[in-house]
């Protein structure tokens, strides 16, 4: 369960413009980061399929076609970098250019362009993947398992913290040649690997969290198999059972057929297969019988090592969601302030249901802009689509629910979300709608109307405790906002203090 961080009236310290160029074994990627410095928001995303790994299971060495793709690559990032005034660059390099023969060649070439790159090792990939999954998955308690082109990192990750870690030289682009030397071939040296590195069943009642693109696009193709009502991978879940139907699914479906799916790159269709062996092996071995996705990864968790340990143990999800509200609400601090005057409503809720209705207060003025007939669509999209962390179908449709009835959606609870959850917390997540909208008009959205007066209830009244002097913002708009909230909470309208 993710801890309740209390993170009010105090903002997450905001980072310079920053960027990563990540230089993988299968892709080169450039990422440009601005926001937050907990949760930085990626202003620009681009990779470049190189293959730079392509050939060490051949010759040990980069292909001079996979050197032809890299430098144009690596010119186009740095002169972004340059365009986009970026303060704080680092560039990267994994398993290829760590273990090519001719590796040097291409971070001369990398020099040349102005770029100093950074040549991580196998554990610094691994505590670099850990602390990704950590960014964006605080409570994550379980093996980490980054699938790159070249090679495969292993993280123990709980308590916040990443522990025993491991590099294999089992990136996906090996995978093919170990295949094609013997039905078991694969099975035997995997075994081997993790046996000798002491990680025999170390995931053992633990779930994998998922890095890497191709193991991110076998995820996609489950979740079109399975019609998942979100497009979102992050926190998707799959158990063995899943993975070998997807294998088998993998093994007869044409290519033509894959490329027509929604969101799964066709740069990683000629890898599925090996993916999908390797997890199924690998679970195995580790003992694992759930996997989840992580949508960060390297990239994220090198940033997040950088944090001091009050900004790492922000929850993510509250610091994007008040970087929201300062981006597109109208009052600083509203939601905060909102969150304290309904919460005596909802007495000791959860932590898992408090932190989604601290959000959806966060969100309860972003909505403002939009045309009167569509906001509820629009909180819907929000909570829906939004690029959030820490947070799952269960908890989105929560706070869809919220904002939609917030938002003057009513009670209805529209699709996806009695797919995503059960009656009984959409019905909680309505309630939550109605005290918002209550506040947001009681209010009219600053903060003196929420900071003199006070909401309470017992078992037959809710009262909305003023003073004398704020009787005239009580209207009739506002008395039926309160008797809708009375009504869905079984008690009676009251206005008291006066």
């Amino acid at each position: 369960m993710l801890p309740v961080r209390r993170q009010r009236r105090h903002h997450a310290a905001v980072r310079t413009r920053g960027a990563i160029i990540d230089i993988g074994s299968n892709s080169i990627r450039l990422v440009v980061y601005a926001g937050p410095t907990r949760i930085p928001t990626i202003m620009y995303n681009e990779k470049v399929l190189a293959g730079l790994g392509r050939g060490l299971a051949e010759n040990g060495r980069i292909s001079d076609e996979s050197m032809a793709l890299a430098r144009p690559a690596l010119a186009r990032f740095a002169a972004l970098c340059r365009e986009m005034e970026v303060d704080d660059l680092r560039c990267v390099a994994t398993a290829a250019v760590r273990d090519a023969e001719n590796g040097g060649e291409f971070l001369d070439i990398a020099k040349a362009l102005g770029l100093k790159v950074e040549l991580l090792s196998g554990e610094d990939e691994a505590v670099a993947a850990g602390h990704g999954v950590l960014a964006a998955i605080p409570d994550a308690d379980g093996i980490v398992g980054d699938l790159g082109g070249g090679s495969l990192e292993l993280a123990r990750v709980h308590d916040g913290e990443v522990h025993e870690r491991a590099s294999f030289p089992l990136g996906v682009l090996r995978i093919g040649k170990l295949r094609a030397k013997g039905k078991r071939t694969l099975e035997k040296r995997v075994s081997k690997m993790i046996g000798d590195a002491g990680w025999k069943h170390a995931g053992a009642g633990r779930p994998l969290y998922m890095v890497g693109g191709s193991w991110r696009a076998l995820a996609r193709l489950d979740m079109h198999l399975n019609q998942y009502p979100l497009p979102v991978i992050h926190g998707y879940r799959m158990d063995r059972d899943a993975i070998e139907r997807l294998r088998r699914t993998i093994a007869h479906i044409s290519k033509g057929r894959l490329r027509d799916i929604p969101n799964l790159s066709s740069g990683r269709i000629a890898t599925l297969s090996e993916a999908g062996a390797l997890l199924s092996v690998l679970m195995d071995q580790l003992r694992i019988d759930e996997v989840l996705v992580s949508a960060f990864g390297l990239r994220e968790g090198l940033f997040h090592q950088g944090l001091d340990p009050e900004e790492r143990d922000r929850d993510p999800l509250l610091v994007m969601a008040h970087e929201e509200a300062r981006t597109l609400g109208r009052f600083p601090d509203h939601g905060d302030l909102l969150h304290d005057w309904i919460a005596p409503l909802f007495g000791e809720e959860q932590d898992r249901y408090l932190r989604l209705r601290h959000a959806a207060c966060l969100l309860a003025d972003v909505g403002w802009r939009a045309n009167p007939e569509f906001r509820a669509e629009r909180g819907l999209e929000v909570a829906l689509h939004g690029n959030w962390v820490a947070i799952d179908g269960w908890g989105r449709a929560l706070l869809a629910q919220a904002l939609f009835t917030a938002f003057g959606g009513g009670m209805s609870s529209p699709e996806p979300l009695v797919q995503l959850a059960p009656d009984d917390d959409l019905e909680r997540a309505k309630k939550w709608g109605l005290a918002i909208r209550l506040g947001q008009r009681w209010s009219g959205g600053v903060a003196g109307p929420l900071e003199r007066s006070r909401l309470a209830g017992d078992d037959t009244m809710l009262s909305l405790n003023i003073g004398k002097a704020d009787r005239d913002l009580y209207s009739d708009t506002v008395e039926r906002r309160h008797k809708a909230l009375a009504a869905a909470m079984n008690r009676e309208a009251r206005l008291s203090g006066l």
